[in-house]
């Protein structure tokens, strides 16, 4: 117990576990249907993106929140432009896209002058989240987890069958964007825990792993969340006592669960040997 204990005791530790914490979760839920969809390489496109925009409201004096959500829309609105108005496929267009934005993300970080190390953008600053960030993180994480929750079974058909969505009087482009709002979003909340590098792998591990585990949606958005938020703590215990930086630890611990879960899950475990089922809706 004193073990559990002990890093309770400082503030900073307290508000590292509540941020952690609440971007598991979000990350956790929406990392299903991103799995499902195949936007894995959509997640990675705009969790880089939103470097340059950081490093811009770093120099306006404004949250790092409104740059990093304005530079992830932004990527994803040239992604579109970009795929739909040339020879160019989907993953070409995120390529090009998502590259350029990090590339000048990168150059403003090592160009404008700052008393603040930047650096911490690209990889998480946990321990140094600050009262104002906790607040931020816990207002756009329940937003966002909000619209997660009340839009699941859009989402889900939209998944798995948009031409029937359209059918029923759902529009596939209207729920393609807003669930491309809400990554923007959640890439916004896990950038004060892991940074812009590994925000990625909180938004595809999860989901991933329970997959893994389970051919249904409905114990996904249970399994992914339960497990990343597991991981977080165990994480950050981790860094705590082996004295190492907290948010790839965090990532550390999911990528662990997903080896596992690789090669011991119940149907899709690689030493069981057998396919796994298709995904189902119920």
């Amino acid at each position: 117990m004193e073990l559990l204990a002990e890093p309770l005791a400082y503030g900073f530790m307290q508000r590292a576990f509540v941020v952690s914490l609440v971007a598991a979760v979000v990350c956790g839920v929406l990392s299903c249907w991103l799995v499902l969809i195949g936007w894995s390489l959509m997640g990675d496109a705009v969790s880089h993106a939103v470097l340059p925009g950081v490093v811009l409201a770093y120099l306006l004096g404004a949250p790092f929140a409104v740059g990093a959500l304005v530079f992830g829309l932004l990527a994803v609105g040239l992604i579109g432009v970009v795929r739909d108005r040339s020879v160019l496929r989907e993953d070409a267009a995120i390529g090009v896209v998502f590259t350029v934005l990090f590339a000048l993300g990168l150059v403003l970080v090592s160009v404008v002058p700052s008393q603040t190390d930047l650096n911490h953008i690209l990889f998480g600053n946990l321990l140094g989240v600050s009262t104002a960030d906790l607040v931020q993180v816990l207002a756009l994480g329940a937003l966002t987890l909000a619209v997660l929750v009340l839009k699941r079974r859009d989402l889900t058909l939209y998944a798995f069958d948009p031409t029937h969505a359209q059918a029923i009087g759902l529009s596939p482009r209207r729920l393609g964007a807003m669930l491309l709002a809400l990554l923007a979003l959640t890439v916004v909340v896990a950038l004060q825990a892991v940074g812009v590098v590994l925000v990625v792998a909180m938004l595809i591990v999860p989901g991933a792993t329970a997959r893994l585990l389970t051919d249904r949606i409905s114990r996904m958005l249970v399994i992914a969340p339960a497990l990343a938020a597991a991981c977080a703590v165990a994480g950050i215990y981790a860094s705590y006592y082996l004295d190492t930086a907290s948010g790839p630890m965090v990532v550390l611990a999911q990528g662990t669960a997903f080896a596992v879960a690789y090669l011991l899950a119940p149907r899709a475990g690689l030493l069981r040997r057998r396919p796994p089922a298709p995904a189902r809706v119920a």
